[in-house]
């Protein structure tokens, strides 16, 4: 007999395929780079019971230009549910972001934008269900355009999650590291709000990227890269001069939020919460744009007898978002907590000695994760999933209550992806790891890849999936490894 599961996701993926590649631009005519004014795709993101947001930038336009915008609920679009007119604003380079509401739970939806005569590929999104025993989900972060082809997209749209996880790292502000490249950006490193609208429209002609998010509603947190490498909060590694950095962070955001599908409460504060129906809580956090400087100087590297790691005041997340999460969990009412976060919660013992720590992570502040422990472990939270990405590798990791000691009980349990596409980390750091760390379960720094999580009321079963070669438009994904998380028993089962 067929899993259930298995027949709702292949049934979703052949649906998925059936509408990722765009149709005529009119009707009769055929679509051109030169004439497609939908040239950079369309996406959704943060679904909720009632609605999601729909995201389009017209490609190559001049001035103020209106757009008309098609919900239905099939795909041939006999039965539309919305549908209406906005204004493609030339100050925020043409995106549209619109914001739908009051459509019914837990359904699958299908839009389009039209402009000019010319109609949009088809996108498919969703509505989160008010009660749910499944969920799926896709964790992904550090697409580095030269570095490698986005062929784990297709994979991934091969598996119909629910929802794409993208915690950072979703653009590259610059060039770095040895071994050859698949293509070039072709400009210098952005700095202006231009530059960076740029970066992110070559970014979205990537087809594979396109495809994902034409099929499949993103859940998106940035990470240093969509800015500049390694900074902290207003302080830049590369852009030393404080106000210069400041401009280009503020040119960075704008591009940024013009790009992603998210609403416009996301301007003021990233950090939100998500719901799928009684099953599972997304508490999204954003652990750039508050967070103190690294301790004892700036950007990421390795530190030992830091005086300026418990300074007062050192923080990853900042007051409010630090107060936030606390209040959010301890109200927690599903049986899966999910903190989607950038980058390694764990406590990650160096070959450089015992005290040896890498400042970027959440090692580098010690005193928020305390503090985000401490959060985990209020009654209310059953399950704690921690997620994140940044550091190029795969982990599987149990969280322990006293991580500097490395005692007490398991509390929660760390799932970080590698990166989508991009080399991997420094193997100085990461290659005496899993003997270092007895609470890494699971290490991989050789492969490139994104995570599958698949929630049910009783586990949480992760599949890292890795792809065989970068450098192979046509890869194959396959399964690296895979854990299992029980109801009510944190840390990966044996």
């Amino acid at each position: 007999m067929l899993d259930r599961r298995a027949l709702i996701g292949g049934t979703a993926a052949l649906a998925a395929w059936r509408f990722l590649h765009p149709g005529p631009a009119v009707a009769g005519g055929r679509r051109t780079a030169t004439t497609d004014p939908f040239a950079l795709g369309v996406a959704s993101g943060d679904p909720t019971a009632d609605g999601f947001v729909l995201w389009t930038r017209l490609a190559d336009a001049t001035g103020d230009q209106a757009v008309g915008f098609e919900v239905a609920d099939d795909d041939r679009f006999r039965g539309i549910v919305r549908h209406g007119r906005c204004l493609a604003r030339a100050g925020r380079a043409h995106a549209v972001h619109i914001e739908v509401a009051g459509l019914p739970p837990g359904r699958p939806f299908y839009y389009r934008f039209h402009h000019a005569g010319m109609v949009s590929r088809t996108g498919r999104t969703i509505t989160a269900p008010v009660t749910a025993d499944r969920l799926r989900l896709a964790l992904t972060s550090c697409q580095h355009w030269e570095q490698g082809w986005f062929t784990a997209y297709r994979d991934m749209i091969a598996h119909a999650p629910d929802l794409v996880l993208q915690v950072g790292d979703y653009i590259y502000e610059k060039s770095f590291g040895s071994g050859p490249d698949v293509r070039r950006f072709g400009t210098a490193d952005p700095v202006t709000l231009d530059d960076y609208r740029a970066r992110h429209a070559l970014y979205r002609t990537d087809p594979d990227l396109q495809a994902a998010h034409a099929a499949l509603p993103f859940v998106v947190t940035w990470d240093d890269h969509e800015v500049e490498n390694d900074y902290a909060g207003l302080q830049g590694v590369q852009t030393t001069d404080p106000r210069a950095f400041a401009a280009r962070r503020a040119a960075a955001y704008q591009a940024y939020f013009e790009h992603m599908p998210l609403r416009r409460a996301s301007v003021a504060n990233l950090y939100r919460r998500l719901r799928w129906g009684d099953l599972a809580t997304l508490h999204i956090l954003d652990t750039r744009r508050y967070r103190t400087p690294q301790p004892c100087g700036h950007g990421g590297h390795v530190i030992d007898g830091c005086a300026a790691l418990e300074a007062p005041g050192a923080t990853m997340l900042g007051t409010a978002q630090t107060r936030w999460l606390s209040d959010g969990l301890r109200t927690e009412t599903a049986p899966w907590s999910l903190i989607v976060q950038q980058t390694l919660f764990a406590r990650l013992h160096l070959a450089d000695g015992p005290g040896a720590r890498w400042s970027d992570i959440w090692d580098g502040y010690p005193a928020s994760r305390r503090q985000a422990l401490a959060a985990l472990q209020a009654p209310e939270v059953r399950n704690a999933l921690i997620l994140g990405g940044d550091v190029h590798s795969f982990w599987l990791n149990d969280i322990v209550r006293n991580p500097e000691r490395g005692d007490g009980p398991i509390v929660a349990s760390e799932i970080v992806t590698s990166c989508l596409a991009s080399r991997n980390g420094p193997a100085a750091l990461f290659g005496p790891a899993k003997r270092l760390n007895p609470q890494v379960r699971f290490l991989d720094n050789d492969h490139a890849g994104y995570v599958l999580v698949d929630l049910d009321r009783s586990r949480a079963m992760v599949d890292c999936r890795a792809v065989d070669d970068l450098a192979d438009p046509a890869s194959p994904t396959r399964s690296l490894a895979r854990g299992i998380v029980a109801d009510r028993r944190p840390g990966f089962v044996s």
